[in-house]
């Protein structure tokens, strides 16, 4: 076996040339990579001795795509379409024997080989979509030339990969492996190679193009149907694109339309913004000055105290990985009401085809009940996850410090109490912790790690692990009233409700956040967590406009009413009742109406966001100005194509940031807007958060 370079080995078996890959943990394609194929397949071409080429990888995974160190530098050559030329002109044939998963240029490196054929358990996928761009190295012109069009569409604008049978069914692949790889796909070769000089390419396959050909309303039909799900994203129109470009175009005009449009995806914010939050994402799970030899603490079966929305759906998410969770309820009504849930939740699940019967009756198998809080003496994590009241919440813990093990983590799912008044009424504050989910527990994917004054290293680090063992992402925040997702959100909402006030109409303020790429609005959020959170019936005297609704009984959508007026399917229509009741409150309270345009009613609901995400940093509150974008995109639908508030911040200057700001402070004459000093820092010295 011969080094061609470091990451890439050749040899030759049987008259078969092996170019093996070996660029642990994934093998990306870095430049070693390119390289090395580059010149086994010139290799394998110049030797007459060679009649097939097998392409392999050592390892866990065939080629998993790109190297992300590469990303933000130019790569060296060669270039990884070069490679692919050279690859799909080769005279001899080429199987690409695939384990693991083959995405993006991984797959688009298996689309320039005559053959591919790959173990039962390997996954093939375009993911480029993920990170804002398109397959460019021929991906979106080779792939429907295999699988048909309406399959391809399918794979580059959701990013998910297919597993092998699916991929053996649409003619991805050629075989699946039952054995060795390596030999199968080398007695392949041999086998194919002494059939004659004439092998299939990719490039040449216009047969399964020919349904669009013929019927191209298919595109239509495909925008529409994810039109929903990809409204904002630049990425997934231009994968559509390209790939009507295979369907019209010549394969090699096809090649040009996708490179162009690559670049310019490759140009532009959106795909900068994804990037960035790939990594961001990454980098979350990274806690500084925590000794990597701190031990983690075992858990292996977890007790929830409160059975309703949070409760269950924190459960179902202990469930979900195997392991056993008691939930602890204060009478048998709700503690019934609450395991009813969680079943119906599975069974709606398994409804749809997404859970088998099976797992619905195991998952609810691991959840059981009771009334009594000494049931979780043996649990490894106790969360509470009540109402927001810290009286109850003291008094739990006080309980609990009772009850629990010496070694138990002690956790509460508060979104905005001060976790260290929390800690402090038990005699082992270093080992309370804050895990604040997010509504609903079992779907939402961020989980606020909240770090008291004394939480204890081992307890930290536990949690941080078992997120991804819940498969949440974490971020690990300190205490202040909110934290870091609900602290800025205050901002926000807090200036939503007076842009009302003065003027703009609630439905407009919601369009514009709307528009800009959030799920829902201010006022829609609002209605949806409901207008009573926190709201106090009797201490209630009309002093706010949210107290003037829920005194009205308009709630929320809970109780059709809040904001909006709600349908039967909480579908929401303006209401003019409210209009005329945040009127009424303005003139009382003796505020000048007025009309706003779009473009302040974002910056308005934008730049408080910005300036507090800076005053938390300054703070220490959040590691990195990344977390708490990783918080906003996971959290409260930041769209991640603009990368979370304080990318987005940097996107658009820091010191356009402090001008704004500074100009809403003029024009209003509230302190509320001057500038974090941190943040003129920072754009004073052309730096970046």
């Amino acid at each position: 076996m011969v080094a061609v370079t470091d990451q890439v080995d050749y040899n030759v078996e049987q008259t078969i040339a092996v170019i093996t890959i070996n660029n642990p943990p994934v093998n990306a394609l870095s430049h070693g990579v390119r390289e090395g194929i580059y010149k086994g397949i010139e290799t394998a071409s110049r030797d007459d001795s060679v009649t097939g080429i097998v392409i392999y990888c050592e390892g866990r995974t065939f080629i998993a795509g790109a190297d992300i160190s590469e990303f933000g530098s130019a790569p060296k050559e060669p270039h990884l379409p070069a490679v692919l030329t050279l690859l799909d002109q080769s005279t001899k044939p080429v199987v690409a024997a695939v384990h693991g998963t083959a995405l993006g240029g991984g797959l688009e490196t298996t689309l320039c080989c005559n053959y591919r054929v790959a173990t039962a358990d390997a996954k093939f996928g375009l993911p480029e979509v993920h990170l804002g761009l398109l397959p460019g190295a021929g991906g979106t012109q080779r792939l429907p030339r295999v699988v048909g069009v309406e399959k391809a569409l399918s794979m580059v604008t959701s990013g998910a990969p297919i597993g092998a049978d699916e991929a053996l069914e649409s003619g991805l692949i050629d075989m699946i492996v039952k054995s060795d790889l390596r030999a199968e796909a080398i007695a392949f070769a041999i086998a194919k190679s002494s059939q004659g000089a004439s092998h299939p390419r990719v490039r040449d396959n216009q047969e399964k193009l020919q349904s669009a050909v013929e019927s191209p309303e298919i595109f239509a039909q495909v925008r529409k149907m994810i039109a929903r799900k990809t409204r904002g994203f630049l990425a997934p129109e231009y994968n559509i694109r390209c790939i009507e470009a295979a369907v019209s175009q010549p394969f090699d005009e096809g090649i040009k339309t996708e490179g162009k449009l690559f670049m310019e995806l490759m140009a532009g914010p959106q795909s900068r913004a994804q990037q960035y939050f790939f990594f961001a994402e990454r980098q979350a799970s990274k806690v500084a000055g925590i000794d990597k030899n701190t031990p983690d603490l075992p858990i292996s079966k977890v007790g929830v105290i409160g059975g309703g929305l949070m409760g269950g759906g924190i459960a179902m998410n202990m469930a979900n990985v195997g392991i056993p969770v008691t939930i602890v309820e204060t009478n048998q009504a709700a503690l019934d009401r609450g395991l009813g849930i969680i079943r119906k939740n599975y069974e709606n699940t398994a409804s749809k085809g997404r859970l088998r019967a099976e797992d619905v009756e195991t998952r609810c198998g691991l959840i059981s009940g009771s009334l009594e809080m000494e049931s979780l003496a043996d649990c490894d994590l106790i969360i509470e996850a009540v109402f927001e009241n810290m009286a109850v919440k003291k008094d739990i813990f006080s309980r609990l410090d009772q009850i629990a093990k010496p070694e138990a983590i002690l956790a509460s799912n508060t979104s905005a109490l001060d976790l260290n008044e929390i800690a402090n009424v038990t005699s082992r504050p270093e080992s309370v912790i804050g895990l604040h989910f997010f509504s609903p527990a079992n779907v939402m994917k961020l989980l606020e790690i909240v770090r008291g004054e004394k939480t204890a290293d081992p307890v930290i680090k536990t949690c941080m692990a078992f997120a991804k063992r819940i498969k949440k992402v974490a971020t690990l925040v300190g205490v202040c009233p909110g934290f870091v997702g609900n602290r800025i959100l205050f901002m926000r909402q807090h200036q939503a409700n007076l842009v009302a006030l003065e003027g703009a109409p609630v439905e407009k303020v919601d369009q514009v956040l709307f528009d800009f790429g959030f799920p829902m609005g201010a006022f829609q959020m609002a209605d949806l967590a409901g207008l009573d959170l926190g709201w106090d019936k009797e201490k209630s005297n009309s002093e706010t406009v949210r107290d003037r609704l829920c005194e009205q009984d308009r709630r929320g959508q809970k109780t059709g009413a809040g904001f909006y007026d709600y349908d039967e399917k909480r579908r929401p229509t303006p209401s003019s009742l409210v209009a005329d009741l945040i009127k009424d409150h303005a003139e009382k309270s003796g505020v000048t109406r007025r009309e706003f345009s779009d473009e302040e009613i974002l910056d308005r609901c934008v730049l408080p966001m910005i300036n507090e995400g800076a005053k938390i940093l300054d703070e220490g509150i959040a590691m990195r100005a990344s977390d708490i974008d990783v918080v906003y995109v996971y959290g409260y639908g930041w769209p991640i194509y603009r990368g979370g508030p304080m990318h987005y911040a940097n996107s658009i200057g820091l010191g356009k940031v402090v001008e704004k700001l500074r100009h809403y402070q003029d024009k209003t004459g509230d302190d509320f807007w001057t500038p974090s000093p941190y943040l003129v820092d920072l754009a004073e010295n052309g730096k970046k958060f």
